[in-house]
């Protein structure tokens, strides 16, 4: 099975040119529960911030989407003023934004993240 079909690690559909980036990134938060956007994907996290955020998750066995911000440098800086946090990793939960590694992994310490994401329908059995 690769990596794009396993429900953990799917992709977040392709950008459409003729979205702007807002658009597009409504879009993305609109196809599944839980995205994260993150330097990297889960299988090569290209920061510790975003590995340690995909640890959590996994730990939590849930289903998520990423999207991996260097390849679409437009939603990379449009996410900044959409969601009026200016770093990454970002977790999005039901479209929400729910915070960055640091809360993340509070979260997940506290069983908050579980909870949330058991919630979404996004933690497999």
């Amino acid at each position: 099975m690769s990596a794009s079909s396993r429900p953990r690690d799917r992709a977040v559909p392709e950008s459409n040119v003729t979205m702007n980036a807002i658009e597009r990134i409504k879009s993305q938060l609109s196809a599944a529960p839980v995205v994260l956007y993150m330097k990297g994907t889960p299988d090569f996290p290209q920061c510790g911030f975003s590995a340690q955020t995909v640890g959590a998750l996994k730990a939590c066995k849930a289903k998520f989407a990423h999207f991996n911000i260097f390849e679409d440098p437009e939603v990379r800086e449009a996410l900044k003023s959409y969601s009026n946090w200016p770093t990454f990793p970002q977790l999005y939960v039901n479209g929400e934004l729910i915070g960055g590694c640091d809360i993340t992994l509070e979260m997940y310490k506290s069983g908050e993240l579980k909870q949330l994401l058991a919630e979404a329908g996004a933690v497999t059995a």
